[in-house]
């Protein structure tokens, strides 16, 4: 009897999951990165160039907002985990809060005619939607791939499906957003960038619900489980590998925030401007402050294909060997950037291409460790609680990402920078130490800090225990 439960638990954990399965998966982060990645590369210089927030104010005000609304996450963590319908625990998220994620985007990215107080009291209200939307439908996504597959390999294929799907949606944004933005706009940058970010919320809510329809959850808590919000609480603060990995994952949205946010700065008013022909008599412009698209484009694909790979790497390197090498190396290649002169513009994009390859992956390999740390949590207590586990996670996001644009804005007012205006030697060196030094930092110390993580090693004993006690209880429950 113990062996053929055994068997059947060890056929669960092997159990593959389809290609299409997986695609629709990875629509859900094309969704969110479709409004993401516009935030990560151009909202900071979006407020200080276009909207007409000063630097320091608007950094003030990403620290604000995103800070007090990482504890949203757990809340919406915790109600997900209780939330019991026919659809299964996270996907209905999905279907629910599609439209209102897509409508307070747009919101977020329009600029109303009030006076410089009023602007920054509608700044305020937009971004605190935005993230109370982004939460409410992204917190459930990330746990649904806890509960799609209990098998650690599954899991690793399904995050690289999810975040190569991320990185094309990187490459739209780089593509299409600021060419939209002066289409549509027609010389008026407020009016582009409402309509450009209307446009994306559109299809981004057509995707959530393409993940909706084509996704499905079998790993089924124990349906007898109780447990109180203090006990999940509990649970999470003494679970040590989530602990680590959710300080790893601040570190490394920190560094990807900082350089993102401040690629425009940084070809707007350090490199030099040149341009190379192109298809249809076209000018493509890969310096001055058209250059960002392409550089953006380069990294994103070189990223995209580093992400797909990376399921390929895990089995002879394992996750947290991958994890290391990719962040050291990614870091050498920062700080060598950081001594680029203005018209070194190949030389940039050699050490942009390394860095992108190098630290392209990293997103996945995380993510995929921490559906690890949700078994961990079932195996040492006996209870589950996925969504709590990746809501939590996402604090890491928001809290590095919180951390990385505020930081970006007031160093960029430190150093003495001046919107739309020739900028000081000292405001090149902060918009330079910010594209390299800053970002090289963050990166080696996620990439050092993974030398303690020790789960992995466990994980096929913990995935094997884990599949032969829901055989059990699968038998049980059959059997009367």
């Amino acid at each position: 009897m113990v062996s053929a439960v055994a068997t059947q638990g060890e056929t669960m954990a092997k159990q593959k999951i389809s290609v299409l399965e997986k695609i629709g998966y990875g629509l859900g982060d094309g969704a969110s990165n479709l409004i993401w990645m516009i935030f990560i590369y151009y909202q900071s210089n979006f407020y200080t160039d276009v909207y007409g927030l000063a630097a320091a104010a608007a950094g003030t005000m990403l620290l604000v907002t995103r800070s007090w609304d990482i504890f949203v996450d757990v809340i919406v963590g915790m109600i997900a985990d209780r939330t019991q319908t026919r659809w299964g625990k996270f996907r209905p998220f999905l279907l629910w809060m599609a439209l209102p994620f897509g409508i307070v985007a747009t919101l977020a990215f329009t600029t109303p005619p009030f006076s410089d107080t009023g602007k920054l009291i509608s700044a305020y209200v937009t971004l605190t939607l935005l993230m109370l939307a982004y939460s409410a439908i992204n917190v459930p996504y990330g746990a649904l791939m806890g509960v799609i597959s209990p098998d650690p390999q599954e899991r690793t294929e399904l995050s690289a499906y999810r975040f190569s799907f991320a990185q094309g949606a990187g490459f739209v944004v780089a593509m299409l957003a600021m060419p939209l933005v002066a289409a549509l706009g027609h010389g008026n940058k407020q009016q582009g960038y409402m309509l450009t970010v209307g446009l994306f919320s559109i299809v981004a809510v057509l995707m959530f619900l393409g993940t909706f329809a084509t996704t499905r959850e079998r790993v089924v808590p124990d349906l007898k489980q109780k447990t109180s919000t203090k006990q999940d609480l509990t649970d999470l603060v003494h679970n040590i590998p989530w602990l680590m990995l959710c300080g790893l994952g601040i570190l490394q949205v920190f560094f990807v925030a900082i350089r993102g946010s401040s690629m425009v700065y940084y070809f707007k008013y350090y490199m030099n401007d040149m341009t190379v022909a192109g298809p249809f008599g076209w000018a493509i412009h890969l310096g001055g402050e058209l250059g960002t698209a392409p550089f953006i484009v380069m990294g994103t694909l070189t990223s995209l294909l580093a992400t797909f790979l990376i399921q390929y790497v895990t089995p002879f390197t394992g996750r947290r060997k991958a994890f290391i090498g990719c962040m050291v190396l990614g870091a050498i290649s920062l700080v060598a950037s950081f001594w680029v002169r203005p018209d070194q513009l190949l030389l940039l994009y050699v050490f942009h291409f390394l860095y992108s390859i190098f630290t392209g992956p990293t997103a996945a390999l995380l993510w995929a460790m921490f559906a690890d740390s949700a078994d961990y949590s079932e195996w040492k207590t006996g209870r589950r609680a996925t969504g709590l586990i990746f809501s939590a996670s996402g604090m890491s996001n928001k809290f590095g990402w919180a951390i990385g644009g505020a930081l970006s804005l007031n160093l960029l007012a430190v150093y003495g920078y001046q919107a739309n205006m020739v900028q000081t030697a000292h405001a090149q060196e902060g918009i330079r130490l910010l594209m390299a030094v800053v970002p090289a930092i963050g990166a080696l110390a996620c990439g050092l800090g993974m030398l303690f993580y020790k789960l992995e090693s466990k994980m096929p004993t913990i995935t094997a225990e884990l599949a032969a006690k829901r055989a059990v209880k699968e038998a049980d429950a059959k059997n009367g």
